[in-house]
């Protein structure tokens, strides 16, 4: 019979999908109010909208960072934005992930 010695047991692989599934969700809602707001107009296929041209502010990007913090299990460095922020919701997914990856890396223990 197998003892668990510890009830808190460290997650041991990145959580990309469901991290990628929230951030594009917050992502998207916050480039249809960019979009709303100056008037531009959004395909309806999301594979399309999300590389649709539509300017996203680095602040209101910092600001959606608190959704993805009971996934990592830490808030992200503000940092982890580019400053200056991003010309799509695929742009902003692409230079994202890969530094929140790393950032959980660090938090794991895990070395690159």
């Amino acid at each position: 019979m197998a003892v668990l010695s510890d009830t808190k047991t460290k997650q041991t692989s990145f959580p990309t999908q469901e991290l990628e599934s929230v951030l594009r969700s917050e992502l998207m809602a916050a480039a249809e109010v960019e979009a709303d707001i100056n008037g531009i107009s959004l395909p309806s296929q999301p594979g399309v909208a999300a590389v649709a041209p539509v300017p996203m502010d680095s602040l209101v990007v910092v600001e959606l960072l608190c959704a993805v913090e009971p996934i990592l299990g830490f808030a992200p460095k503000d940092a982890t934005v580019r400053t200056g922020g991003y010309n799509s919701v695929q742009e902003a997914l692409d230079h994202l992930m890969p530094r929140l990856e790393q950032q959980w890396q660090k938090k794991q223990g895990v070395s690159a």
